[in-house]
């Protein structure tokens, strides 16, 4: 025994138990995530109770079971609940999503188990996904066409006929008000602030002021037929209805504008659940959030985050290449070159949000205040680029992913043999051109290394974020169709920070809870995405150059 301690065998077993006792935690959390984040768009049966509460009251109450737990009897007599009978020690109840939220209240309801007179799935009950107020659950009887009710025999097919009608109008009105109509307002905003602009300067002259305002009329008047277009677009979207009758009994018209889909869920087989399920993923990758971020999709936090991060790459790589450049190559080696060396390693244990801090403080307030003064005064005491915006959590991000670029190409240039830069200059070339054309190719790989980890820092962080830039809900993302097309001036979602915001923030937290598994399981394929992206250019490049070591 002795000797097979002294061997060093025992440690070996413990690092390899430690390291696979680690890889299955990892595993295990990255597969709760996937599956409590992917089942959420799984169509639940939808059930129809008749309850009996302990006074002998009866109703009817119709949704999706949420969840199921035992609780204990003691607990629900202290809460004041009588039993007709004894129960047992334990009683089961379902939290279960109602919907319907303008007649019922909230979206969620505690049933005992004990109050259930009956409980049934028919399939002629239907899920309404609507864009405001939640699901609407019940039994649509009836379309009401031009304000004509119509007596249907297929009221299913009729139905999604009508829903598929004033949803595409819809889309065409939301379309038309954020590109055509959005983009004349972005000009008229021009205008104003180019005749300020003149103002400021005293060179605004009466010829001047003349053609800006021919100009806005001209811009006034395409506002005018657009906004009459938009008006015809909603009043056509909704124009139709449909009756619903609900659990109280009683027929409930919904107008179709706010009806995004309907779904017979009990009536579905396993092929018609599964395409719902991939439809449901997809909306929820494609759309944009409502009802607080509690509902639709998430597709502005994924553009947000994919966009901050490549802008914090393009800026952190050639400033950690040539910073670690400068150390290895040019810097003599002295205390002064230990001392920056020793900082910029610490740099790396410094809490984020203190560089969310120095990110505000500098970039936001110093920076962007004086470019507002320099070339924005016209817009003033409005600020340009004086309030957080994704340039500057791209900035701040930058400097915090730093030090792990620094480090790494540092590593990287040390490996290079000295050999090779001896051969280099004895061949005739200069210092410059060894390190362009040798040693930052061999360099390469190390410092893609360098920034793949930095990528997978800055994906996750949140809190510097929340200072300078991210938003809740941003109206508008950084790049679209009004010139200079990339406004790197403006707030932006992040799949962190809705996290974030729909964990913690919600007004509805049942109904949140699933969109927190399901944006933490698409912030991580966010982030491997990434990653594996600069894996797979890392390792050509390591192939591209791999001659020149030997």
């Amino acid at each position: 025994m002795g000797k097979w301690f002294k061997s060093g065998s025992p440690w070996i077993w413990m690092t390899g138990g430690a390291v696979s006792i680690s890889l299955i935690a990892v595993l295990g959390l990255l597969l709760l995530i996937a599956w409590r984040g992917l089942s959420y768009f799984w169509p639940a049966d939808v059930y129809q109770w008749q309850l009996q509460d302990n006074q002998g009251k009866r109703s009817t109450l119709i949704g999706e079971i949420y969840d199921v737990e035992e609780v204990p009897t003691e607990r629900l007599i202290s809460a004041g609940h009588k039993f007709t009978q004894d129960p047992g020690e334990f009683v089961t109840r379902y939290l279960v999503k109602t919907g319907n939220r303008e007649f019922v209240g909230l979206d969620f309801r505690w049933i005992l188990a004990t109050d259930i007179l009956e409980r049934s799935t028919p399939v002629d009950v239907a899920m309404l996904e609507r864009t405001k107020n939640g699901n609407f659950y019940g039994y649509p009887v009836a379309v009401i066409e031009k304000g004509q009710r119509l007596a249907l025999e297929d009221v299913e097919g009729e139905l999604k006929r009508h829903i598929a009608r004033a949803v595409a109008l819809s889309d065409e009105a939301v379309s038309l008000q954020k590109k055509d109509i959005g983009a004349i307002n972005y000009k008229l905003e021009k205008l104003r602030l180019k005749e300020r602009r003149f103002e400021l300067d005293g060179e605004l002259t009466a010829e001047r002021k003349q053609q800006l305002a021919t100009q806005a009329d001209a811009l006034h008047q395409a506002y005018l037929v657009l906004e009459k277009q938009l008006f015809a677009l909603r009043d056509e979207a909704g124009r139709d209805a449909v009756v619903v009758r609900d659990m109280r009994g009683e027929e409930v018209t919904l107008p179709l504008d706010s009806v995004l889909d309907v779904t017979y869920v009990n009536d579905l087989g396993l092929l018609g659940k599964l395409g719902h399920w991939f439809v449901g993923l997809g909306r929820f990758v494609s759309d944009d959030p409502r009802e607080a971020n509690t509902e639709g999709g998430v597709f502005p936090a994924i553009f947000g985050t994919v966009f901050m991060v490549l802008l914090m790459a393009v800026i952190v790589t050639p400033f950690g290449v040539i910073a670690a450049i400068y150390l290895h190559e040019y810097a003599q080696k002295g205390a002064i070159t230990k001392m920056i060396r020793i900082a910029v390693i610490n740099l790396a244990g410094v809490p984020s949000i203190v560089y969310g801090v120095f990110g505000l403080g500098f970039f936001v307030y110093m920076l962007g205040g004086s470019l507002d003064q320099l070339f924005y005064p016209e817009a003033l005491p409005s600020p340009t680029f004086g309030s957080p915006g994704v340039i500057w959590s791209a900035l701040t991000l930058a400097i915090l992913t730093l030090p792990v670029v620094i480090v790494s190409t540092e590593e990287g240039l040390s490996r290079i043999p000295s050999a090779v830069r001896q051969g280099s200059l004895a061949l005739g070339a200069t210092k410059a051109e060894t390190l362009w054309r040798i040693v930052i190719p061999m360099a390469s790989p190390a410092i893609m290394t360098g920034l793949i980890l930095a990528v997978a820092r800055a994906a996750g962080e949140v809190a510097p974020l929340m200072l300078v830039g991210v938003v809740k809900l941003a109206p508008t993302l950084p790049i679209d169709m009004n010139f200079p097309f990339v406004h790197l001036e403006r707030k932006f979602m992040h799949l962190g920070f809705h996290i974030y915001d729909v964990g913690f923030q919600s007004p509805n937290v049942e109904a949140a809870r699933p969109l927190v598994y399901a944006t933490s399981f698409l912030l991580v394929s966010v982030i491997v995405a990434l990653n594996l992206t600069a894996i797979s250019v890392r390792n050509h490049l390591r192939e591209k150059f791999r001659s020149l070591e030997h």
